[in-house]
Parts: structure tokens; C-alpha cells; sequence
């Protein structure tokens, strides 16, 4: 019998063996979900305990995998959801990813400023003619002064791409995720994904794939909507093995 962890923080059990094993099988518990025995004071990981292992889960179980415990039906309630918090931690919310997102966007934009600045009349001269499906005329703007404008604006972009960079492979953080206090862990045992998952997969290489003609495009629509999924990862967190969690 044992006690574990759910979604809401709170404890439930007693459960049976089996019980646990169910959840596991359909997704609602894992590995890393805190657990305790009966009859010890100590929690502990249900991969360490022999029972949860791979090689000791039964097959799938079928119906609603509720044993009874003591005379009395223990099942989850419906916002039950033990890998929300396994280890203690909890998801985070969908706001706050889309927020943290939008704070580092917006700060990538703010670091160009400068450069822009200093390209002046020759950028919006650009910008209007681009618009308009016409060649600019470059007589009308001094070119050093555009290419100037775009080396410091290229520079402003490097430097917070290098902290962003930097804060991803040391702590899972973006200046975004770091304000809104959320990060990313490793799904499997939420330690710090590295340079490896928290930017070469998680980010390079979905941002390779939104580049391949028309596969791109729905590649990008349907990992944005994979984070409406219980679990909140998208599909660039399922490359990485990756999830969000609150700091």
C-alpha cells in the first residue's frame, strides 16, 4: 500500500499496488512522482521502488483500475494528476509560457532599437518600399549610415541571444522565463536540460522544421497546440524530453 503525491499537492491513499501501476499505465502518474510505503515516514521516488520499475509494471490494465482499500473505493478525483507535481514540482500555467515567450521576443526587439535608431529615414525607406512591392531608392539614404545601423543592430541581437543562450544551458531560464518565474527541467528526472535539450533540440531544431516548405507551417501550428495537452508540452518539448515547471 502506499501514499503518494497528486496534482494539487495534496495526499491520497492508502492505494493499492495495482492502483498505483494504473496510473502509471494510463499516463496520470510516473517515475518521478513522490510516493511513500505504509508504515514508513520516508517519500521517495516510485522508480525507487522495485514494484514501478519497467521490467515490474503488468500490462495495461483495463476498466477503471479502482481496487478496494480497507472496505472503501479509493479513486482519484477528476483534477488528479500526479506528474503535475512529481519531485514537488508543479506545470506552468499556459499564460505564463505564452507570457515569457512574448517578454523575450519583445526584449530581442528592444536590443535593436540602437541600430535601427542610427539607420533612421534609410530603414523606414526600406520598410515603405518593401511594402509597396518597389525597388528603394538608394540615392535618397547614405549607405554607410544603413550599414552601420544594421551592424549595431545585429550586434544588439548576438549579445542578448549569448545571455539567453547562456541562462538556457545553466538554468533553464530565459530572461522571460526567469521574470515570470518558470523553467525548463529534463521530463525523466527534472534536472537542468543543458545546452543539448534546453536550446539544440528544444529550439534549433524545431526552428529547422518550420523552415521546410508547407511541413514547417503545420509544424508550427500543431506544436503550439500540443500544449493544451495534459502534460502542457509541446512538441518541441516531446524532441527535448523536456517539460515547463514553476521555479
Amino acid at each position: 500500500m502506499f501514499t503518494i503525491i497528486g496534482g494539487d499537492g495534496k495526499e491520497y491513499g492508502p492505494v493499492t499496488t495495482d492502483q498505483v501501476r494504473a496510473w502509471i499505465t494510463a499516463g496520470r502518474a510516473n517515475l518521478e512522482t513522490r510516493a511513500r510505503a505504509i508504515g514508513s515516514e520516508d517519500w521517495r521516488r516510485l522508480g525507487d521502488f522495485g514494484e514501478f520499475t519497467p521490467g515490474g509494471l503488468p500490462p495495461p490494465l483495463v476498466g477503471n483500475g479502482t481496487p478496494e482499500s480497507g472496505g472503501q473505493l479509493v479513486s482519484a478525483p477528476a483534477s488528479f494528476s500526479p506528474q503535475i507535481t512529481s519531485a514537488g514540482l508543479e506545470l506552468a500555467g499556459r499564460g505564463t509560457r505564452l507570457g515569457a515567450a512574448l517578454i523575450d521576443r519583445a526584449i530581442a526587439m528592444i536590443c535593436m532599437v540602437p541600430g535601427l535608431v542610427l539607420m533612421g529615414p534609410a530603414f523606414m525607406t526600406l520598410v515603405l518600399a518593401a511594402s509597396r512591392g518597389e525597388e528603394p531608392g538608394f540615392a535618397d539614404f547614405s549607405a554607410a549610415g544603413l550599414a552601420l545601423g544594421a551592424f549595431v543592430a545585429a550586434c544588439g541581437w548576438l549579445i542578448q541571444f549569448a545571455v539567453q543562450l547562456w541562462m538556457l544551458s545553466t538554468r533553464g531560464q530565459t530572461i522571460g522565463k526567469r521574470l515570470l518565474n518558470i523553467r525548463i527541467v529534463r521530463f525523466q528526472d527534472n534536472g537542468n536540460p543543458g545546452f543539448v535539450y534546453a536550446w539544440l533540440l528544444r529550439n534549433f531544431v524545431p526552428a529547422i522544421i518550420g523552415f521546410v516548405p508547407y511541413l514547417g507551417f503545420m509544424f508550427v501550428i500543431a506544436d503550439a497546440c500540443f500544449i493544451f495537452s495534459e502534460q502542457r508540452r509541446c512538441i518541441h518539448d516531446h524532441i527535448a524530453g523536456t517539460k515547463v515547471v514553476k521555479a
